[in-house]
């Protein structure tokens, strides 16, 4: 049995989760190759013209899996932690990539509330049903998932400079270097380091989220939000780029949030979408660089 395993989205944060699940139930995984411009334009015309760019991203990455799976691996996430949430367009998202893409195999969509153990546990019986009845293989396979999932799940190495910047956003924005236009990249030939939100402890993010008046709802605006203010707090970089998604709901409360936190710490927000060009982009990029030279 093959399952399709679209690169997109939370793929970048959970791959080893997912992969390690299935292959322990006996299939043969399928993931669909790094984001292009043949998979960028595919999802552009397959998905609704109000949504994301990441959003059409994964469109695009479901749909090069037509034909080459006999399943496709698409749970409906719900949420992350106790009583809080993620983007609401990935609760929507099996209806908008099963109305919009023709031709799809049958998809394994169970919700997930990956809350606790035994919401997981909820979600992995009903998503291994569909390639095992035995109930202790899938419970095996979600522990061998979890355990591959918590090895792998580090701070990438940066190579040590004199100016070093956080590079923050959705996961599948600063990791998909077609998406982010090759950022990692470009800062290194502009003589600048980078640190992700990995680098932050969730204890010291937590501490910064309790402080304000009223606590979001969404998981990751917490992360993200949390991570920029203590790279400042601790000196951990010398400015912040966010990658923000064009039209994404939550970018836009997290960024104020950003911004008012800051105060007059330097901060460039790169907007992401299918027209954003790279000339206008390595521009503000080389003279946020420049800045933060500068200042030193």
């Amino acid at each position: 049995m093959k399952v399709g395993v679209p690169q997109g989205l939370l793929y970048t944060k959970y791959h080893r989760f997912a992969k390690t699940f299935l292959e322990e139930l006996g299939a043969e995984v399928v993931v669909s190759p790094p984001t292009g411009k043949a998979i960028l334009d595919e999802g552009v015309r397959c998905c609704v013209d109000d949504a994301c760019l990441p959003m059409k991203v994964f469109h695009g990455h479901v749909a090069w899996l037509r034909g080459r799976c006999d399943m496709v691996l698409l749970p409906r996430i719900i949420g992350l932690r106790e009583k809080e949430y993620i983007c609401p367009m990935f609760c929507g998202l099996v209806e908008m990539v099963s109305h919009s893409i023709p031709g799809l195999p049958p998809l394994i969509d169970a919700p997930l509330r990956a809350t606790d153990r035994q919401s997981l546990t909820r979600w992995a019986l009903e998503a291994g049903s569909a390639l095992t009845t035995d109930k202790r293989r899938i419970r095996t396979a979600l522990s061998a998932a979890l355990e591959r999932q918590r090895d792998g799940t580090h701070a990438p190495e940066t190579a040590a400079r004199a100016v070093r910047v956080g590079v923050l956003g959705h996961a599948y924005n600063v990791s998909d270097s077609f998406v982010n236009m090759d950022l990692r990249r470009k800062l290194d030939e502009l003589g600048v380091g980078v640190i992700t939100q990995e680098a932050v402890s969730r204890a010291d993010m937590e501490a910064e989220v309790s402080l304000l008046f009223k606590r979001p709802f969404w998981t990751l605006a917490q992360e993200y939000y949390g991570a920029a203010a203590v790279m400042r707090a601790k000196g951990m970089a010398d400015g912040i780029i966010y990658l923000s998604s064009f039209s994404c709901g939550i970018d836009s409360v997290v960024t104020e949030l950003i911004q008012h936190r800051l105060g007059d710490f330097p901060l460039l927000i790169l907007k992401l979408d299918e027209h954003t060009g790279q000339a206008g982009f390595d521009t503000r990029l080389e003279a946020f660089s420049d800045m933060l030279k500068r200042r030193r």
